[in-house]
């Protein structure tokens, strides 16, 4: 997105003819979508092979193997995701010291979401109550708190 160069190529390629008007995320997503075709054909080479067969043998370790790769696939866009969030959470969050790094390789974000502090004040007789907005931020191996810049 920061490269306006980048964004012209890619819009005058996505536009031509040739790639039939399809965006660079579909063309990314194409061989996953290969893998997972290949599963399903195995599913059905497995279901018509006869039991017991040098066949069957072969289909079963093409399935497992193909299974194993789905697996990791699917980790790897996981941990990338994740990885996606605390750079994006990095850029967001100001820290008054730098002594806290945010994007590790083993940190996740597992929940995060707004919730509003109450403040009891008792200045008079009367109390006084303020709300403002702070952000909960759990990840698996800590609970950041943060608060919006004033």
């Amino acid at each position: 997105n920061g490269n306006a160069g980048f964004q012209q190529v890619l819009e005058r390629l996505e536009s031509d003819p040739v790639c039939q008007r399809l965006s660079l995320k579909s063309f990314l997503i194409l061989p996953f979508q290969r893998i997972t075709r290949l599963k399903l054909l195995l599913q059905n080479i497995l279901k018509r092979t006869r039991p017991g067969s040098e066949e069957e043998v072969q289909a079963t370790q093409a399935y497992d193997a193909l299974e194993k790769l789905i697996k990791d696939c699917n980790e790897n866009v996981q941990r990338m995701k994740s990885t996606e969030e605390l750079i994006y959470l990095s850029q967001k969050i100001e820290f008054e010291c730098k002594i806290f790094p945010l994007i590790s390789q083993s940190r996740r974000l597992v929940k995060c979401g707004e919730l509003t502090a109450l403040d009891f004040h008792n200045p008079s007789p009367k109390w006084k109550v303020t709300a403002r907005p702070i952000y909960l931020h759990l990840f698996n191996d800590c609970l950041l708190l943060s608060r919006p810049k004033e």
